[in-house]
């Protein structure tokens, strides 16, 4: 069974041929860069379980052996990619997912990174959809 995703333009697809072995939301200064959010959920799976179906992403060292991929149109992140601590893995940001709710996050990692706000995020008032349009 293939799982699918993608950026927010089309220009870049992928398949992965096997479910994540690991999804874990970070909470690390390079992600909140990377992203512009206080965190990314990424599902990690081997090297040989992803492949690009369309496009070629534009790929940059972010840190020391740490490479992010990102969509070079519309910007999307996608993938993140360190021989040094997953060697043979690639991290792929799991709401680019075609199916985001597919593989829920187990874990949060490097919350001693988070924004000091984030301890009481699940305080926040919820709105379905943007505040006066509900």
């Amino acid at each position: 069974m293939a799982i699918t995703g993608g950026c927010q333009c089309g220009a870049i697809r992928y398949e992965l041929t096997a479910p994540p072995t690991r999804v874990s939301i970070c909470h690390c200064r390079d992600c909140q860069l990377s992203a512009g959010a206080p965190m990314v959920s990424w599902a990690i799976l081997r090297e040989d379980q992803f492949r690009l179906t369309k496009g070629t992403p534009t790929t940059y060292n972010s840190s020391g052996d740490a490479f992010r991929s990102f969509c070079g149109t519309c910007g999307t992140g996608l993938l993140y990619r360190n021989e040094t601590y997953l060697p043979g893995c690639v991290d792929v940001q799991s709401v680019t997912l075609d199916n985001p709710s597919a593989f829920p996050p187990g874990a949060r990692v490097q919350t001693a990174e988070q924004p000091a706000w984030m301890d009481d995020f699940h305080a926040l008032p919820v709105h379905l959809r943007f505040p006066g349009t509900e």
